[in-house]
């Protein structure tokens, strides 16, 4: 199964990190204690208990069971480097842009009589910094997949198929079976 565009956002941000996150479940631990304010608020992230997450903090328990530790990691990525993240992520919403790499299958829709069948591609494209500050502002906000998706589908359209709109007008592009979308800032 394909990564979701939230995801490949989440992981373009994380290639900015200046340094790695805790790497143990003891640091871990730790670190999402300090940042939630109590190992009560880090049990209910975790889904755990809070005497489980006292006992990882005071070193007693060490290796978590695979679900668990996946949980954890995936809670102190999402708050490691805040500051490194936003900086990012303004920089790609401003300046720079982002870069979109997917196989995917494209249909289009155009005026009538002038329609494409749908077929896999492979498509890498640069996509400016308005397109990149509508993805991760989006995202931010809580949109579904199907949203983030055709913000992307409308993105590639405009400077893959259309040439930054300088060509092929009217033309809708449809982003659907995923196969693969990474995500570079």
């Amino acid at each position: 199964m394909a990564d979701s565009l939230g995801d490949s956002l989440d992981r373009a941000l994380q290639g900015a990190f200046t340094r790695r996150p805790p790497r143990s479940a003891q640091a871990q631990m730790r670190y999402l204690v300090k940042q939630l304010k109590g190992t009560r608020a880090a049990a209910q992230a975790l889904g755990i208990s809070q005497r489980t997450v006292e006992r990882y903090v005071a070193g007693k328990l060490k290796r978590p069971r695979q679900d668990l530790r996946g949980r954890l990691e995936r809670e102190v990525r999402k708050r490691w480097q805040p500051q490194v993240r936003a900086k990012a992520r303004k920089k790609a919403a401003s300046t720079d842009g982002l870069v979109v790499s997917t196989r995917a299958r494209f249909g289009f829709e155009a005026a009538a009589g002038s329609t494409d069948d749908a077929r896999i591609r492979d498509i890498t494209q640069a996509l400016p910094p308005e397109w990149a500050d509508r993805l991760f502002t989006a995202h931010e906000q809580g949109a579904g997949e199907q949203h983030l998706k055709q913000i992307a589908a409308d993105g590639l359209a405009q400077m893959y198929f259309r040439a930054n709109n300088s060509r092929a007008h009217g033309l809708g592009v449809e982003f659907t079976d995923v196969e693969r979308l990474d995500i570079e800032l």
